[in-house]
């Protein structure tokens, strides 16, 4: 059986991309991850990547602060096909995705956000979700397309707020259920490549 060949696109510490290589490693996910590719120089997601010996780039960006520039797109699309990726792994990943890889990947986008959407789009859910006064919250894994967390859902994980719950408090609560979802979304993709 072929493993399923990932491509992981991050802005940040890369907790995400780490649960996944964790999970690949311990065997309970029968994938690959191929490349890790970072719109920040020095996001702490390449480092992880470096470590465990996985091809990791970084690609400027441009100057727009939420998605990038054409040229950049089209350079994450050729660093993803030359690594032959048969899903593109969106983990902490800041910027709107347009045309040139949401047309070369499609319905192979996923992403996972921290809420249950369509509640909470958007930067800092676990903070909206507080500020509204939300009594459950948690992550959502869902395909992407040019909308702002509006692709269809494939898979959610409900967290309680609880009370005396602080933004940070929620977002580590929520976390630990991303990096069980994600995971567990990502074996399924795995088990149909086989």
């Amino acid at each position: 059986m072929e493993k399923l060949k990932l491509g992981v696109l991050g802005s940040g510490k890369g907790s995400n991309f780490r649960a996944i290589a964790d999970a690949i490693a311990a065997g309970s996910l029968d994938a690959e991850v191929r490349v890790v590719l970072s719109d920040v120089e020095n996001a702490e997601i390449l480092a992880l990547a470096r470590e465990r010996g996985i091809e990791a780039e970084f690609v400027d960006p441009g100057r727009f602060k939420t998605k990038l520039e054409p040229e950049a797109e089209e350079r994450i699309v050729t660093l993803l096909r030359r690594a032959g990726v048969d899903l593109v792994v969106l983990a902490g990943w800041m910027r709107m995705i347009k045309a040139p890889l949401l047309e070369a990947f499609p319905r192979r986008i996923i992403n996972i956000h921290p809420s249950l959407l369509p509640a909470f789009p958007g930067l800092e859910a676990w903070k909206q979700a507080l500020l509204a006064g939300a009594k459950e919250t948690g992550c959502t894994v869902h395909y992407v397309d040019p909308g702002m967390d509006s692709g269809e859902i494939i898979a959610q994980s409900r967290v309680p707020v609880l009370a005396g719950d602080t933004p940070e408090t929620l977002h580590a609560r929520i976390q630990e259920a991303e990096h069980e979802l994600y995971p567990a979304v990502i074996r399924k993709f795995a088990a149909q490549k086989g």
